[in-house]
């Protein structure tokens, strides 16, 4: 059995198949596991919650994890060390969630392209068709991932308590969501992953796009994620596609298409969920 993992820091989407691509099971779904975040202990407890991972934990040959927070040699150990335990027949593999989007988004397997994941979190890489390049090291939600679901989710509240939102919108957002002050200071400053709390906002945009707020929300956002990461590549954007991975990605490409437009890029494709892409590019070399 392969299992193929694709884990942003809210959900982490898995799949198991044989070696010729056929899925064995339904698709599984547990919380986040990003190592830059949470210690092994939780992403240990967090994975033991699928009473069917471990039923057939030691059915699994070969796993392929991909996940954000996955970028740095010490949390691809942390995460690796927790796997090894819980699948101990398998051959453990775990990289940065960028690579899931670039072998799932890419015409391919030769072809360069700048690609974008915009999801719980934000990130942006070079590829040049063998190897991943990135030019800025993510310091995570607090102080990067524009254009996130963390960072929408963080200009709502901002807006919400600022009256910077129009009447209608407060109002369907305060519907929505509850507000009280110690309630959102306790999920922020107390509760573990602040980021997917965040995040969690964000869907509030996409069910409103009919208000000139949320459209130009969005394209604010993008914007800066455009200026921050994705020009980063100036000379490489002059004949290479920029492709774009993740649900926040998805919902958002008439507004990406209109910055792209505004900002001089070219967009190339879209996926919601890398994952599906996975299994080809894994189970062709077994």
């Amino acid at each position: 059995m392969v299992l193929i993992v694709d884990s942003g820091s809210t959900k982490s989407d898995w799949i198991a198949v044989d070696t010729d691509g056929n899925k064995l099971l339904e698709k599984i779904r547990t919380e986040g596991l990003n190592p830059a975040i949470l210690s092994e202990s939780k992403l240990t407890k967090r994975i033991e919650k699928s009473d069917v991972l471990i039923k057939h934990s030691n059915e699994v040959t070969h796993l392929y994890f991909y996940g954000a927070g996955c970028g740095t040699e010490n949390a691809q150990q942390n995460l690796g060390n927790v796997l090894k335990k819980l699948f101990p027949n398998a051959h453990v593999e775990v990289n940065e969630d960028t690579l899931a989007a670039v072998y799932s988004t890419i015409n391919h397997p030769e072809e360069a392209a700048v690609v974008c994941i915009l999801g719980t979190g934000s990130n942006c890489s070079y590829y040049d068709g063998e190897n991943l390049h990135q030019r800025v090291n993510s310091l995570g939600y607090t102080l990067m991932d524009d254009a996130s679901g963390n960072y929408y989710g963080k200009q709502l509240i901002r807006d919400y308590y600022f009256n910077k939102m129009p009447e209608n919108i407060k109002v369907a957002f305060g519907s929505k969501f509850n507000m009280d002050t110690d309630f959102v200071k306790n999920n922020l400053y107390k509760k573990p992953s602040p980021n997917a709390y965040l995040a969690s906002f964000a869907e509030f945009m996409f069910l409103h796009k009919d208000s000139a707020y949320t459209i130009e929300l969005i394209k604010k956002g993008i914007r800066l994620f455009t200026e921050t990461m994705i020009m980063q590549y100036k000379e490489e954007l002059k004949s290479v596609p920029v492709h774009f991975a993740g649900s926040i990605a998805y919902f958002a490409q008439d507004e990406i298409k209109a910055v792209a437009e505004e900002m001089g890029f070219t967009v190339g494709n879209f996926i919601r969920r890398p994952i599906e892409g996975l299994i080809p590019f894994h189970t062709k070399s077994l």
